[in-house]
């Protein structure tokens, strides 16, 4: 198997990490749920899951980079985490030599989208 060309810049995800989280029929609940940008908790109250299961099911698919995370600060100084849908297609193809490829389409970023990016990198190294 192998990764596809990504639009939009950013690492290849692994592609079994991909199918894994498509496969998964909570993980497509998540998916159809996002609309627009969520927190865990209203994820898991759209989806009528637990908790617990829908931080699980973001964890697959944020490392499948089919959602993104992004740290809302409020003004009483609490942050928030809100998911977003990273893609705007997933293309699965299996070649003439049988080889899979996963090609994820993305939106364009913008310059804040961008900086939001940074920054969420920036955090997961502290």
């Amino acid at each position: 198997m192998v990764a596809g060309p990504l639009s939009g810049g950013g690492d290849l995800p692994d592609v079994q990490s991909v199918l894994d989280a498509l496969d998964d029929k909570d993980c497509r609940r998540i998916v159809e749920v996002l609309t627009e940008p969520m927190t865990a908790k209203e994820i898991s109250e759209g989806c009528d899951m637990p908790l617990s299961t829908t931080y699980r099911k973001l964890d697959l698919l944020t490392e499948a980079s089919l959602l993104s995370e992004r740290t809302v600060i409020q003004s009483d100084g609490h942050h928030t985490t809100q998911y977003e849908i990273a893609f705007e297609r997933v293309e699965i193809e299996l070649d003439d030599d049988h080889n899979v490829t996963v090609a994820i389409q993305r939106r364009p970023e913008s310059t804040d989208e961008r900086l939001e990016t940074l920054w969420a990198e920036v955090r997961k190294e502290t």
